[in-house]
């Protein structure tokens, strides 16, 4: 430039073609300081712009309960399939027909087996009863034998008192003969000494010695009668204690019996017991031959295809959906970013499908957003080191669309603090984590 303007410094530019003067500029000023200083005051303006901080995250469309979500429908039992009510696309309601399937275990191919069983449980009741008869007939057999015992110990125990009469009456008679023989003794001998002095004859001597002989047999007599009427007390003591031992082994005879019939009817009461839970299982499993929707809902998928595929007990046949769902978000935050959440925190939402042009940093300015409200936060992480969360539509902003459906993908803004576009520049460079904080009009603590 310096060499041209030495070469034309004495010429009149003016003089030169035009082409000449357009190329080189020589005739007018730069303008690129001016520009310079323009772009860094907008920077420095944009640097003090408020920019609101965020935790992005990706998630997708479920539900707030766990029974509004996609679930299976399994069969309880080990079975055929026999026939489908439904296919895929069906709307159900609650308690309709899914599928119908066949017996295939031995053990329950009888057709008649709930009313065999139910005549099992019929003869057992029947034979129970039987028992329970016996044991209140040795009832009656120990109340009749007690009884008979009571008449019997009346009757010994009066013959007793009559003995007991009857020997007091023996010994009497028995000191009166010992009376009688003492002095008929006495007599006799007075008598043989006059019999020897000669002043009575023979013959009164005689008659002495008999009264004497008499006494003495009447004595005689006597000591025996009063032996035998204790002799008879004593028979009727053994008889008494005869009759209560008689009594003992009769009654624990029929004890015995009665208890043994009462356990013949404890067992067989829990037979019958048994035999009724296995009819009630009986009647049960011919009910769960049907499987049955568990609530109202879309048939997503039928995971048995065809007839005649046999199913395993716990074995899933199809996939529902409900039709009536409390819709939410979930989201994973990494653990850097979970110290910051809170339920109550604000969220922006963008769903696939539906157009969005989106400034996470100016939220109000978004479109085709949507808010939700951060509803719940696991306390541990996922296989991925990440803590769940869930968001639920903000009550006080638009409604989400009636068109999401469970699955659908999300970006997720959820939004922190507002602090000037310089400093979240700066921030990000240095991989600082967001600032947060909670409105002190809300009476919380503020937080870092």
């Amino acid at each position: 430039m310096k060499y041209l303007e030495t070469i034309f410094e004495d010429q009149d530019l003016n003089k030169k073609p035009k082409s000449f003067r357009d190329i080189y500029f020589i005739n007018k000023q730069s303008k690129v300081k001016y520009w310079t200083y323009g772009l860094l005051g907008l920077i420095v303006m944009a640097a003090f712009l408020p920019w609101t901080q965020n935790i992005k995250s990706r998630g997708k469309v479920t539900t707030l309960r766990q029974e509004q979500r996609q679930q299976g429908v399994y069969s309880a039992i080990t079975g055929k399939v026999v026939q489908w009510y439904i296919k895929e696309g069906d709307m159900i309601k609650k308690g309709d027909t899914i599928a119908r399937l066949q017996e295939v275990k031995v053990e329950y191919l009888d057709p008649s087996l709930i009313e065999r069983t139910r005549q099992q449980i019929i003869a057992k009741e029947q034979a129970n009863q039987s028992y329970q008869e016996k044991a209140n007939t040795a009832t009656v057999q120990t109340s009749a034998i007690t009884e008979s015992l009571r008449l019997k110990i009346a009757q010994l125990q009066n013959k007793i008192a009559q003995t007991k009469a009857k020997i007091q009456a023996d010994s009497m008679d028995m000191l009166a003969a010992r009376n009688d023989f003492a002095i008929a003794s006495e007599q006799l001998k007075r008598q043989k000494q006059m019999y020897d002095q000669g002043l009575v004859s023979l013959t009164q001597y005689e008659q002495r010695n008999q009264a004497y002989q008499n006494a003495l047999a009447k004595r005689t007599s006597n000591e025996i009668k009063f032996l035998n009427s204790k002799q008879d007390l004593i028979n009727l003591s053994i008889d008494l204690n005869a009759a209560n031992q008689d009594y003992l082994e009769k009654v624990s005879k029929i004890r015995g019996e009665r208890f043994q019939s009462l356990s013949q009817v404890a067992s067989g009461q829990a037979d019958i017991e048994k035999l009724k839970n296995q009819y009630d299982s009986y009647k049960l499993r011919n009910e769960l031959y049907y499987v049955i929707a568990p609530q109202s809902g879309q048939v997503t998928r039928a995971i048995k295809a065809g007839l005649g595929e046999i199913v395993k007990e716990g074995e899933e046949l199809a996939q529902i959906v409900p039709d009536h769902t409390e819709l939410a978000i979930e989201i994973f935050v990494k653990p850097l970013d979970i110290t910051l959440l809170q339920t109550g925190s604000k969220v922006n939402v963008i769903f696939d499908g539906i157009p969005a042009i989106v400034f996470s940093g100016w939220p109000r300015q978004s479109y085709g957003t949507f808010r939700g409200v951060v509803t719940a936060i696991s306390n541990t992480v996922d296989a991925t080191g990440n803590f769940r969360v869930l968001v639920k539509p903000d009550p006080t902003e638009r409604p989400w669309p009636n068109t999401l459906r469970l699955g659908t993908a999300t970006d997720t803004f959820i939004l922190l603090k507002d602090v000037p576009l310089g400093y979240e520049i700066w921030r990000n460079i240095n991989g600082f984590p967001p600032e947060y904080y909670v409105d002190d009009s809300a009476g919380k603590t503020a937080k870092k």
